[in-house]
């Protein structure tokens, strides 16, 4: 039995190892699972890597089937699904759970409730999280089906080819602008960062910033990825996310006022250009 399976069509002579990584973007680590549990067949028959495919032959890549990790709990907690195919599962994470088990949280995760989507479709694989939020930001969360598609979305994000938007909600007027500032870990603390000048590089832009009476609605954009990047910025120019006690919001929401909004891209597999939203969630609509 095998789990994902991949096909292409070769549009030049060139050997086999070299098509499968360079064209259809399987990684050495791939292959080398792909020998020990899978199947490559060309035309139907067979190959090994060493073989010479050319043009015009079918190539097809079955790979292992992929397990869980034995630690991982398959839970009922419904899911709101905003986009899926063969390859690719987008849902709407609410605030307040956390997107991956950790030990603070290791069972009532959005992971756990995938995998048990998984259990109710039929579909047997591992979970593969391709963004990750912080457990009080709701919004877009992408998962892949399989270990390949993953590592297709991942050089996607290496180009800058998966764009995010969020919106934030902070008191006071803010006008667009970009924040430039390097992020590293505060002392003495495992969950806090802040600004410094030997952190890492990162870039947060506000693209637009609309007044809602004594509150802004703030879109953003992410250039760099750094971990809570967007709180960190916020909070280093002054306007911190409502609710965000851990660097100095106002105590007006139950959570930090962070919505991951949209995700666009073009599909790594099917070349389909994507935009996927995630409505305002209910408990920002007393100040939109």
């Amino acid at each position: 039995m095998y789990g994902f399976t991949l096909r292409r069509v070769a549009e030049t002579t060139v050997p086999l190892r070299d098509f499968l990584m360079t064209d259809c973007g399987i990684s050495r680590k791939m292959l080398t699972q792909i020998k020990q549990g899978g199947l490559i067949l060309v035309d139907g028959q067979p190959r090994t890597v060493r073989y010479d495919i050319r043009q015009g032959e079918t190539v097809t890549v079955h790979f292992p089937v992929e397990q869980p990790a034995e630690t991982m709990v398959r839970s009922k907690r419904p899911l709101t699904i905003l986009f899926e195919d063969d390859y690719l599962l987008a849902v709407d994470k609410p605030a307040g759970i956390a997107t991956i088990p950790s030990r603070l949280h290791p069972n009532d995760t959005l992971a756990n409730a995938v995998l048990g989507y998984y259990e109710q479709i039929g579909l047997q694989s591992a979970i593969h999280v391709i963004n990750r939020l912080d457990r009080d930001t709701s919004g877009v969360v992408l998962f892949a089906k399989y270990a390949y598609v993953h590592h297709r979305f991942s050089e996607l994000q290496q180009t800058g080819g998966l764009s995010r938007t969020y919106l934030a909600l902070v008191e006071g007027p803010l006008e667009p602008q970009t924040i430039d500032a390097p992020i590293g870990r505060a002392p003495d603390s495992i969950m806090e960062r802040i600004v410094t000048a030997d952190g890492q590089h990162a870039v947060t832009h506000i693209l637009e910033a609309d007044a809602h009476g004594a509150y802004t609605a703030l879109s953003i954009a992410l250039e760099t990825g750094r971990t809570h990047q967007i709180r960190v910025h916020l909070r280093h120019i002054g306007h911190p996310l409502l609710g965000d006690t851990m660097y100095g919001g106002k105590t007006a929401l139950d959570r930090h006022a962070l919505h991951s909004a949209s995700a666009a891209f073009h599909h790594p597999l099917t070349g389909e250009k994507l935009i996927i939203q995630a409505p305002d969630p209910a408990d920002f609509q007393f100040i939109l």
